[in-house]
This record gives C-alpha cells, structure tokens and sequence, in this order.
C-alpha cells in the first residue's frame, strides 16, 4: 500500500522523536493513503509561507499481522473516546498501528462541544455520522516504523 505524509519537509527517515503529543491518535508518525488528504495536510504550511512536500512510501501490509493494530471504521463511540484520550494526554494503549478517521475542522468542532460538555456522546455521535471520513493511519512505535519504505517526495 502506497502511504502519504504532508508536511514542509521531506521525511526520508520517520522518526517518533519529531510526533506531538495529545493529538488524534497519540504520539506518533501520521500518514494517509489518500493523496488529496496529505496535499490538505500541506495546506497549513503553505498559509504560513513555506512550502508542501509529499513524501511518499510503501507499506508492507502483511507486517501488520504482527503489530497491535486499532481500527476505526467509522465516527463511532469507540473512536470518540480513543481521540479524546489521546488529546488529553490519557492514552494507556500500547498498539503499534492506530487507522481510522481525522478529526478535521468540523470533526474537531464537534469533538471540542462534547469535551467542553455543551453537547452529550450521542448528539457528537449523531453529528459525526455525516462527515465524511477520511483516514489516518498512526504508526507509534519503531516497530511498525520499519514495515515504510520511503520512496520519494513532492514539493507542492
């Protein structure tokens, strides 16, 4: 599988060292098999007058049988209560691999209302249920580092 990372450098070597903590699915390296989501993630960047590069790898996909992987397949209560305790600094897991949906703007604001308590779990369930996902997937140990090959990169 062909992953992506958006950012204002090419990463040739992922590292752990560089990952922010308290973010969707803890510290780790973010990538996306989805290119037009990696171009968004290089948006930011842009607005602040550096330029977007796409680095690009391959994934060995059958590595992942023996990686503790979680997998969101939707906006769900499941993936509602991982985001928050990973944004809290609360995440306990010890999975290698972390896949499912990013909490985009819209998704943040909802995230944001129910963590605040303006809102209840079932109303963000309910408003989550018609965003569209995109996905992420989160490799947070050097473990699951190992299963990219780094394959080239763009400037945008």
């Amino acid at each position: 599988m062909i992953l992506y990372h958006g950012s204002y450098l090419e990463i040739s070597k992922p590292d752990l060292e560089h990952s922010r903590d308290n973010v969707d699915f803890g510290r780790g390296f973010y990538t996306t098999p989805i290119y037009e989501q990696a171009e968004k993630w290089c948006g930011k960047f842009k607005r602040r007058g550096k330029e977007g590069v796409i680095s690009r790898y391959l994934f060995d996909e059958e590595k992942l049988q023996n990686l503790k992987v979680i997998r969101f397949d939707s906006y769900s209560e499941e993936w509602l209560e991982f985001i928050l305790n990973c944004r809290r600094g609360d995440d306990t897991t010890d999975y290698d691999v972390v896949i499912g949906g990013v909490a985009n703007d819209k998704v943040f604001n909802t995230v944001e209302l129910f963590f605040e308590g303006l809102i209840d779990k079932n109303e963000a369930i309910s408003r989550l249920r018609y965003e569209k996902p995109n996905l992420q997937i989160c490799l947070r140990t050097e473990k699951a580092l190992e299963s990219l090959r780094f394959e080239g990169s763009e400037v945008l």
